[in-house]
């Protein structure tokens, strides 16, 4: 059976995908710290997943170009159930063997992480130029809703299951995913495109897409973008905690708040700002809602304005992923859009592994350093992109 609508079988794919990834991931530092890491070790376990991306998602692109979407979806998701199974079984071990077996999970996990560019690249296959962007919010809404729920799920599992229950809750539902993505996704890509797609070294791949000069530039600012983010995630719980002495528990609603809130922006705001304003100067307005936001948050004393700062970013955020993808994807041929979205990703891998280590060490140095230097880069992409993404003066690549 093929689903009459591939973007809700897509967004249905890519959100019960983040619900396990976002059932494990708040877990892990914990975990890594039981089986005796400390310091950059916990680090490195984090970081692992984000850095297999980093190596593999161009080529999980390029082959969905070869082979189509579908294939490589099902065996990215049959990958997190495998992930997932490591990490729970993680749990009947200590010490440096329990540690290993989480490390393996974490790398496993990130080597077949290929939904998000591949379902990049399905959207792209399924949608006008258009519409692409409204499209591609569908993306950033399951990312927001499986960090919403996800850690709620993970915490209810290991209170009730024990250690090993957020592993094995997370890799039920993907082998749930498996199954109703086995019986309802539909191929995207065009037969006669998915075989005359060329193969390319990575190292090619890459410098083609960061050669064309409107494409090369977006990925820059989905660099800065996701670099941002990543840094106001890693201290957010430091500065909730200084300023109004949150535990864990009152941190992880403001985390689901925050999720919620972009969530809501892309799944509700996008079509109709991009209507409005059109994808190349929502990119900018969106970067400079992120700098005022990200100046305000650690001057926010009280917990109403803390409120209005963390939704002013989350929507500021929500609304810069869609109109970048869809104009990448405009600006891209159309047998290379998987390759295209694979190196994108890569750009917001990077910016996962180094983002964290940035913002750390500058609120170590001082509170408000991390927003500070985020929302200056912000400010400064947002400015650039003002002027280099001029409507009038782009056009879509011809294909």
């Amino acid at each position: 059976m093929k689903a009459r609508s591939p973007l809700l079988v897509i967004f249905l794919t890519v959100f019960i995908d983040l619900i396990g990834f976002g059932i494990c991931l708040p877990l892990l530092p914990k975990y890594a710290a039981r089986y005796g890491a400390e310091g950059w070790r916990i680090g490195a376990v984090m970081g692992s997943y984000s850095l297999m991306q980093l190596l593999f998602a161009p080529w999980w692109g390029a082959l969905s170009d070869r082979i189509g979407r579908r294939p490589v979806l099902l065996v990215s998701t049959a990958g997190a159930v495998g992930s997932y199974l490591l990490f729970a079984l993680s749990a009947r071990f200590e010490g440096s063997l329990g540690l290993a077996i989480l490390l393996g999970s974490r790398l496993f996990a990130g080597i077949c992480g290929a939904n998000l560019s591949v379902a990049s690249a399905a959207i792209a296959d399924v949608t006008t130029p258009e519409k692409r962007s409204r499209g591609m919010g569908l993306i950033g809404m399951a990312f927001g809703l499986g960090f919403v729920f996800g850690p709620v799920i993970g915490g209810l599992a290991f209170k009730h299951l024990g250690l090993a229950g957020p592993g094995m809750v997370a890799a039920g539902l993907c082998l749930f995913n498996l199954i109703l993505a086995y019986q309802i996704l539909p191929e995207t890509r065009k037969a006669q495109a998915a075989t005359e797609a060329p193969r390319r070294a990575r190292w090619d791949l890459i410098q083609r897409t960061l050669a064309r000069p409107v494409v090369g530039f977006l990925v820059g600012l989905y660099f800065v973008a996701t670099l941002s983010f990543c840094c106001f995630e890693s201290v957010l719980p430091l500065l909730l905690n200084d300023l109004f002495h949150f535990d864990e528990e009152h941190i992880s609603y403001l985390f689901a708040y925050c999720g919620l809130t972009g969530a809501l922006i892309q799944g509700a705001a996008v079509r109709p700002l991009v209507k409005y304003f059109g994808d190349e100067n929502l990119v900018w307005i969106s970067l400079f809602i992120a700098a005022v936001a990200l100046i305000s948050l650690p001057f926010s004393r009280q917990l109403g304005l803390m409120l209005g700062s963390l939704a002013l970013f989350s929507g500021g955020s929500g609304l810069n992923r869609p109109p970048t993808m869809g104009l990448v994807s405009r600006h891209s041929p159309a047998d290379e859009q998987g390759a295209t979205m694979g190196v994108v990703q890569n750009a917001g891998t990077l910016a996962r592994i180094v983002g964290p280590v940035i913002a750390t060490s500058l609120y170590h140095w001082r509170l408000t350093a991390p927003f500070i230097f985020c929302a200056i880069m912000a400010a400064v992409a947002g400015g650039a992109a003002m002027i280099r993404l001029k409507r009038p003066a782009v056009a879509p690549l011809p294909t």
